[in-house]
């Protein structure tokens, strides 16, 4: 594989980590000492990689509920050969997010070592039954 297709497959377990709640794929994915950022209520939010993975470990999966996965990368922006800031829009449930990840190229390959997410939107309630009548 080269370098772009190594992080993109990288990228794709993440998408799969989280339509699926993963945490053993999601784990792979992010290094251990990796943490997420959040400010949209006005303050920053700091969660440990060790939190997040408990958070995501407890949840009802979109997948179990029939959501297809909705999982774009809208940016790559390599700064060097091993690092690389990924721009993604994800859904799940209702959320809609887009992330920053960073990540980093090392002995165990592409992971991510920080993801700042903005939540873009909340999909209302006809807005999913349409989605869902139209994927059946």
């Amino acid at each position: 594989m080269t370098i772009q297709a190594d992080l993109l497959a990288t990228i794709e377990t993440y998408f799969d980590a989280i339509h699926e709640c993963d945490t053993e794929r999601l784990n792979a994915v992010f290094h251990p000492a990796s943490s997420l950022f959040d400010a949209d209520n006005g303050t920053v939010f700091v969660e440990p990689i060790e939190s997040f993975s408990r958070d995501v470990a407890g949840r009802v999966s979109p997948a179990s509920t029939g959501q297809v996965r909705e999982a774009e990368v809208l940016m790559i922006d390599f700064l060097s050969p091993v690092s690389a800031t990924v721009k993604i829009r994800i859904r799940a449930h209702r959320n809609v997010f887009v992330d920053h990840l960073g990540l980093v190229l090392g002995a165990e390959g592409w992971q991510i070592v920080s993801k700042i997410w903005h939540l873009e939107r909340r999909i209302d309630a006809a807005e999913v039954t349409e989605r869902t009548v139209d994927a059946a």
